[in-house]
């Protein structure tokens, strides 16, 4: 009889801590403390800085086919990118990793927007008015481009963000998933050693 009220009481406990880890999972999941808690820890990933490849270990991107349109809604295709120092990144308002690391690429491409042998390319394929609002709430100048065609396979991925830094010979110098720290040391190193390349 003892033995049958335990199994009972057992059964009972795994059965109330079976709803509590399913209601921990739909708050992370469905509610603003989820949303908060994601941000929070992708902010956290974000102080990290990527790995840069050896120069003998890059892969060199060998297609540069890839339709997209810029902020005025003009053609830009990848491939007016090819021979310059390439900062790619691929996006979404919604991803909680994207918007950790954001601060951190503003802060780069406002160090390195006037040099002409680097090519910015934020692409998403959010509707622009979504764009426009996230980038003037957040205070954001950061040239978005909109996705029109698929990109190369090289570049391509289920996952955002994804960020490549390419040098001007097409080595895949960083190729990062998930938030980083793109403002750091590390990426600011590499990014003059291609420049001067």
């Amino acid at each position: 009889m003892e033995e049958k009220t335990t199994k009972k009481t057992d059964k009972k406990k795994s059965w109330i801590s079976n709803i509590i880890f399913v209601g921990l999972i739909a708050l992370v999941l469905f509610t603003p403390v989820g949303s908060k808690l994601k941000l929070w820890t992708s902010k956290l990933m974000a102080s990290f800085s990527p790995s840069v490849q050896k120069v003998e270990k890059r892969e060199t991107l060998t297609d540069y086919q890839w339709r997209l349109t810029d902020d005025n809604g003009q053609p830009f295709d990848f491939s007016q990118a090819q021979g310059k120092v390439v900062f790619l990144n691929t996006w979404a308002t919604w991803c909680p990793p994207c918007i950790a690391e954001m601060p951190a690429i503003q802060q780069l491409y406002n160090k390195y927007r006037n040099n002409p042998d680097m090519v910015f390319v934020f692409a998403t394929t959010d509707p622009k008015p979504t764009v426009d609002k996230f980038m003037a709430d957040k205070g954001y100048d950061l040239p978005a481009h909109y996705i029109q065609s698929a990109p190369p396979q090289q570049l391509a991925s289920n996952t955002i963000p994804i960020t490549f830094l390419i040098g001007k010979d097409g080595g895949i110098a960083i190729k990062k998933v998930g938030a980083a720290d793109w403002n750091s040391k590390k990426v600011t190193d590499a990014i003059d050693g291609l420049l001067r390349e």
